[in-house]
């Protein structure tokens, strides 16, 4: 497991992030549609005592990938044979748009973490969708008894405006919630203008009224609706977040996604100016996401799933999560530093964990 990180450093850590990314992404899919998958999904497989329910639904493990690895649903079942209980995929838009300008994913190495100004890259709703009913019906064939879980994120479309984002939304949720086991409310990424005051309760509330029902009616079937919200909210702002959620009966909410702060980073002052905006994930993000999370908790006791993730590097992470009031944590920028056996290691790290406390 432990080599994984001198291979990053002679391999990776000299190559831009994006394509250092797309290279490891290819890689994974490879390994999948060589065949060499299936021998690898047998030996990261989670272990039983790990099957978490949550959303009316059985995850193979409380631990999953974060959206943002896989934007367009490209590699659903290549991630899965890693051992990933759940994965996430997006933001999704309703139209195909490229995103912003090159460069636009840094990583800080000393710090574990990476700002990115991806900006919603992705083919649309309407591309994706095919691929996710595909993946989920692979999933269902290879696991008839418990297969991992499709999580799908939605977001606005760059072009579109604040007054016409719920419309927008729409069609994603349309398209998407009939192959998706639950459906996430992307309201939170510093990335694409205006979005963060959809966060607004004002602005949330329709917003999140609409897409329930039209990801209902779409799909036939209660699809789960979660919203994922920023680590940088007040507490006053994550309270009313809180209240809102039960008012509408949402099935949970997801915190905290990528921070605008640049607050205790151990990287050269000169160089995290130089890298300019962007959502700072990782490892320094850990404080403020688990103080989310015990906020939310408090407020909303048992009756939203909560889903962690910000700074989750280990298993001990993942408990402390799950320990604070997560039902199911998520990573996504230490998968980047640890290599592919991330997701199995957690996974028996977990299960050691819990056979010491018993």
């Amino acid at each position: 497991m432990r080599v994984y990180p001198t291979f990053f450093k002679l391999a990776f850590s000299w190559m831009d992030a994006e394509k250092a990314h797309k290279i490891g992404f290819q890689g994974i899919r490879a390994a999948h549609s060589s065949g060499a998958g299936r021998v690898l999904a047998r030996l990261t497989a989670p272990d039983a005592s790990l099957r978490t329910e949550a959303l009316g639904l059985t995850f193979p493990s409380p631990f999953g990938l974060a959206a943002g690895f896989d934007k367009e649903g490209h590699g659903i079942e290549a991630l899965a044979e890693l051992g990933f209980g759940h994965v996430e995929v997006g933001t999704i838009t309703g139209q195909a748009q490229p995103g912003n300008e090159k460069p636009r994913l840094f990583r800080l190495i000393e710090d574990r973490a990476v700002v990115n100004r991806m900006g919603f890259n992705n083919d649309g709703a309407a591309a994706v969708a095919p691929r996710l009913k595909s993946a989920r019906a692979a999933l269902q064939r290879k696991h008839p008894d418990v297969r991992p879980v499709i999580g799908v994120n939605i977001g606005k479309s760059k072009v579109v405006e604040l007054e016409d984002a719920t419309e927008d939304y729409l069609v994603s949720a349309r398209s998407l919630a009939p192959a998706a086991d639950y459906l996430v409310v992307n309201v939170s990424s510093p990335n694409t203008p205006g979005l963060r005051l959809l966060q607004n309760v004002e602005s949330l509330r329709p917003l999140l009224r609409a897409v329930g029902d039209a990801a209902d009616e779409a799909a036939g079937r209660h699809i789960p609706l979660l919203v994922k919200i920023a680590p940088d909210l007040s507490n006053d702002d994550i309270d009313d977040v809180a209240r809102l959620a039960l008012d509408l009966k949402l099935d949970g909410i997801i915190a905290t996604n990528t921070t605008i702060s640049r607050k205790g980073l151990v990287s050269d002052a000169a160089k995290v100016e130089s890298l300019g905006a962007g959502g700072l994930s990782g490892a320094p993000l850990k404080t403020r996401s688990l103080e989310v999370l015990r906020r939310l908790k408090d407020a909303v006791g048992d009756q939203l799933v909560l889903i962690a993730v910000g700074g989750v590097e280990t298993a001990s992470d993942v408990q402390e999560r799950l320990e604070a009031g997560a039902t199911l944590v998520q990573g996504y920028t230490a998968f980047l530093y640890e290599g592919p056996f991330w997701a199995s290691s957690i996974n028996r790290g977990l299960v050691k964990i819990r056979k010491k406390a018993r």
